[in-house]
């Protein structure tokens, strides 16, 4: 079982995530219990009118969480205990260090032969459905195949962290983090995530599909947080990336890049009443989705609404966010795209969604192309008002318009955000979002 507070007492230390309590074991008898306080980050609950998790109620996480109900970890199994125990009582969970997704019950990490089983090797499955011989017609199936997808299921098992209602998960530190989990808030209310770096959320065993576009592609699973079905949750004041393990490094099979991540954070399925804000999000391919599925209209209509403020999104490719059918509100964010970074657009708009991006600031290379930055997926309305690329201000409907003639973009979203604590000048976005975002920083 994890650590509780009433087996540790608390040594005050300055941290990156306001002040917090660093778990110093000693014994039972001598803990000592003081009334927690709800200004400390740990009990920080989301501001009054901070974006949508702050609508038809708030947003307060494991606020209320009785001294036995605090947890402090340090693996992977410590973090599933803390989870399980007391149903969906408030708990706050500390997350102290690495806590590693693929690893034993000893939090000793794990490669990817640990989960390969039926026979299963990437040399034997490489083999196996080369085009030269299996063709492009059809996708793999046969023995192979099978135990690609019985070892993906193993993986899966360790992968996926599930996180309980009523919870805030808040990283000790400047350095805590999450690598090769993918934390799942699945039908759950009432979440908060805050300072931690969630890593490299790798799959073992993607599958090879030639069937994938013109030249066939290899698909993985795993993000590094998902919101699935799941109300009132705040995000805040975290770190996104592959970590050590980016896709542009990894070979390529069958001429494809070995692809081994999916999205960094997923808003999927339901979800609603989401605020994202003050994160870092980096070095990516497929980010972000608000709504993954135009078929998913009867459980995505009418929710789906999230807020994304004062976050930086920094050399990613695509979907920062792509958005089928909700009301999200995107202000204040930075955008930055380096020199020789892989770069495909910014917005997606998708079917049935209301996109309002206002007061965002893009930093790009010289030559960008700025109609670039939204796409076009489906016909819906947005507001795109008082954004800046290069620190001038841009029209980046009528830019897109005029560089993308087919796909011409309609104005207006047709409603007005008005849950926003601070809006500020798109001019100092940048320098606000780089001393402010992500995990470490003061929250």
């Amino acid at each position: 079982m994890p650590a509780r507070t009433n087996h540790v007492r608390a040594a005050a230390v300055v941290l990156g995530c306001a002040s917090l309590a660093l778990a110093v074991t000693v014994p039972a008898q001598a803990a000592h219990h003081p009334k927690p306080s709800h200004k400390s980050a740990d009990r920080a609950v989301l501001p009054a009118g901070d974006g949508w998790a702050s609508a038809d109620g708030s947003t307060t996480g494991g606020s209320a969480a009785t001294p036995d109900h605090v947890y402090t970890v340090t693996n992977r199994a410590e973090l599933i205990a803390a989870f399980e125990d007391a149903g969906d009582a408030p708990k706050i969970v500390r997350v102290v260090g690495t806590v590693h997704g693929n690893a034993d019950a000893e939090g000793r990490p794990l490669d990817c032969s640990a989960y390969e089983t039926g026979g299963y090797t990437l040399e034997k499955y490489l083999e196996a459905y080369d085009p030269a011989t299996w063709g492009t017609e059809e996708v793999p199936s046969g023995p192979l195949e099978d135990a690609r997808a019985a070892s993906a299921v193993a993986q899966s098992k360790a992968v996926n962290v599930k996180v309980p209602s009523n919870t805030t998960l808040i990283g000790v530190g400047d350095d805590a983090t999450v690598i090769g989990a993918s934390l799942q808030i699945r039908g759950v209310s009432n979440v908060i995530v805050r300072n931690l770096s969630f890593e490299d959320t790798y799959d073992c065993f993607p599958q090879w599909d030639p069937t994938d576009g013109a030249t066939g592609a290899w698909n993985s699973e795993y993000d590094n947080l998902v919101v699935y079905g799941s109300t009132h949750v705040w995000v805040d004041h975290n770190t996104f990336s592959d970590g050590d393990r980016p896709d542009s490094a990894q070979p390529r099979y069958f001429g494809e890049i070995y692809q081994q991540h999916d999205g960094l954070f997923d808003i999927v399925r339901g979800a609603d009443l989401v605020t994202v804000s003050w994160n870092v999000l980096k070095n990516h391919d497929k980010t972000m989705l608000i709504g993954n599925s135009d078929s998913a209209g009867a459980d995505d209509r009418g929710k789906l609404r999230v807020t994304l403020h004062h976050n930086l999104f920094q050399d990613v490719k695509e979907r920062a966010p792509r958005v089928r059918f909700g009301q999200v509100d995107s202000y204040n964010n930075h955008f930055v795209v380096t020199p020789g970074s892989a770069y495909g657009y910014t917005y997606g708009i998708g079917i049935e969604s209301r996109l309002v991006a206002e007061h965002n600031a893009f930093t790009v290379p010289k030559g960008f192309d700025a109609a670039t930055i939204l796409k076009k997926w489906k016909e819906a309305p947005l507001t795109a008002a008082d954004n800046y690329v290069n620190g001038r201000k841009t029209d980046l409907i009528a830019v897109h318009n005029a560089g993308v003639p087919a796909e011409q973009l309609a104005s207006g979203a047709g409603w007005t955000p008005t849950l926003r604590t601070r809006v500020d000048r798109p001019q100092a976005v940048p320098a606000l979002v780089r001393n402010g975002a992500g995990a470490g920083n003061h929250c």
